[in-house]
């Protein structure tokens, strides 16, 4: 670093002073659930959904327009946050947990809140944890274990035991939320490592505000929970425990408050006051409200006084659910999914790149738009060089700092690529303008769906150039082998490593295969009984 950037960097400090010091800043992460690149509108001028508060955000701080979850879905993109690793190097090689799902993260594995911890922070979870924990199951009884539970499963724990090795073993000294997504089981609040009301009658609840008849699935549920309470809970809970940990802040002490909200994911409950608020559709007023959430965040920091040294990063764990009803959302002018193609689960960039918005008064930029290439893993290793700290050798291994994009100063290695995953399973690889999809169709939700949609008779690998073909319309396999051949080197060398950030090999906890979900969409389609193939 230049003598003229120690200089700056110093006086940013200077300036914080009185405060919580400008290199030891306060932490809040807010992860939604399910919401689109498309639905924020500092990242699409040409939405109708208004989001005022993450707006602010944008013109506070850094927009990053080239970010990606590290999965299409849920559980992956949460256990690369907590951890900074690609999640297809654990056990889950495809889907999703359950909310009865035992503990996925490893143990004796860092995560981002244990290594806070050490560095002195006080840290939080509020909201959807969907990482599992160990329920106490009920003798003879069994739940799936990489898998969301079935039907005749939701019973079959005892929710007045403990819940063991859930977020407060992993470095969060207080949690508080819901086990998975708020469309599965048990519908009931936790509190550190209990439920807050033991799950006594079966409940379900309308997934899309009533309309089109579909359901929740149905499960144990605590009396007097309702699906349309959670956000307005979590929201609570975050701003008082910023109130909580205020006066600390200022003297030195602070705090990571990861803040992963229920919402706009299914189901769709926008509350009376939202209902009808966007003259879109109930999930245009769910965003709307999510929106508000974000609001009552900042303006606890505003009130606390604590904004100024608080890193607030907004950000979504994967693209739009189809469940939001696309059609109905684009015959009225709003793509959830901006320019790019697919959704939710997809491999392609509708499934995976999110909005991520990060603002840190006291020494980050305003305004500024960054086309930097980064991924939700790259978290950790940001808190990393925001302290001056090392992160363990086996901890982060996926993890790079962005740190340089929000200040303008400094060097060090940055993200050149970045692997994606779907939720069968599929893998691909970005690195510039090229990106190599090892799968024939989409990987996940839309067309052309793995096993359907005739799959089989399209190439096994897809290759696009993003800077030409953002929506990922042409592909140019057949024209590039070269390309084909050096990416599947790449990716290949990253599984092997164990890891894609400088360092020893590290090891993958299963073995790794880039290639199955992909050979798995690409073969024939299985005639029905009684008709030709």
């Amino acid at each position: 670093m230049h003598f003229f950037e120690h200089l700056a960097m110093g006086f940013l400090v200077v300036c914080a002073a009185g405060g919580a010091r400008a290199d030891r800043p306060n932490l809040v992460l807010i992860l939604a659930d399910d919401l689109g690149y498309g639905d924020v509108h500092a990242c699409n001028p040409e939405g109708k959904i208004p989001t005022p508060n993450m707006d602010r955000l944008a013109k506070e701080g850094v927009l990053f327009t080239d970010a990606h979850s590290g999965s299409a879905v849920c559980t992956p993109t949460r256990y690369g946050i907590v951890t900074g690793r690609y999640c297809w190097r654990s056990r889950l090689q495809n889907g999703v947990l359950g909310g009865l799902s035992p503990r996925l993260i490893e143990p004796g594995r860092t995560t981002v809140a244990e290594f806070l911890k050490g560095q002195g922070y006080r840290t939080a979870c509020i909201g959807k944890w969907h990482l599992g924990m160990d329920w106490v199951k009920v003798e003879g009884k069994h739940v799936s274990e990489l898998s969301i539970e079935k039907p005749d499963e939701v019973w079959s724990v005892d929710f007045t035991k403990p819940i063991a090795n859930g977020p407060t073993t992993v470095g969060f000294e207080y949690y508080f939320g819901i086990s998975a997504s708020l469309d599965m089981v048990p519908y009931t609040f936790i509190e550190n490592d209990r439920v807050t009301a033991v799950p006594s009658r079966d409940a379900d609840f309308p997934m899309t505000g009533g309309i089109g008849g579909k359901r929740t699935r149905k499960g144990p549920a605590a009396e007097g929970f309702d699906a349309v309470d959670v956000l307005p809970t979590l929201q609570k809970k975050a701003v008082e425990y910023i109130g909580d940990r205020a006066a600390d802040a200022k003297a030195g002490k602070p705090f990571f408050l990861y803040l992963p909200l229920s919402s706009p994911h299914t189901p769709i409950v926008p509350s009376v006051e939202w209902q009808g608020k966007s003259g879109l559709s109930p999930y245009a007023d769910f965003v709307m409200q999510t929106d508000a959430a974000v609001g009552a965040v900042l303006g606890a920091l505003d009130r606390c006084g604590i904004a100024r040294d608080t890193v607030v990063v907004m950000t979504s764990d994967n693209g739009c659910s189809p469940s939001a009803n696309f059609d109905e959302l684009i015959a009225r002018g709003h793509n959830p999914s901006y320019v790019f193609r697919g959704h939710k689960a997809d491999i392609f960039d509708g499934g995976h790149r999110i909005p991520l918005i990060v603002r840190w008064p006291a020494r980050a930029r305003a305004g500024v738009t960054s086309g930097q290439l980064v991924c939700l893993t790259d978290f950790m290793g940001t808190c990393a060089d925001i302290l001056g700290a090392k992160l363990p050798e086996g901890a982060g291994e996926d993890s790079f700092s962005f740190l340089r994009e929000l200040t303008g100063l400094g060097d060090g290695p940055k993200r050149e690529s970045i692997v994606h995953h779907s939720i069968n399973g599929s893998f691909a690889i970005r690195e510039g303008k090229w990106k190599l999809e090892l799968c024939p169709g989409s990987g996940g939700w839309s067309p052309p769906r793995p096993g359907k949609d005739d799959a089989s008779q399209m190439p096994l690998v897809q290759l696009y150039d993003m800077t030409a073909d953002v929506g990922e319309r042409s592909n140019a396999q057949a024209d590039h082998p070269e390309i084909v051949r050096r990416l599947t080197r790449q990716l290949e060398k990253l599984v092997a490593d164990g890891r894609s950030t400088p360092g020893a090999q590290q090891k993958n906890t299963v073995d790794v295969d880039i290639w199955k979900a992909g050979k798995d969409a690409h073969a024939p389609i299985p005639a029905r009984k009684g008709k030709k193939k």
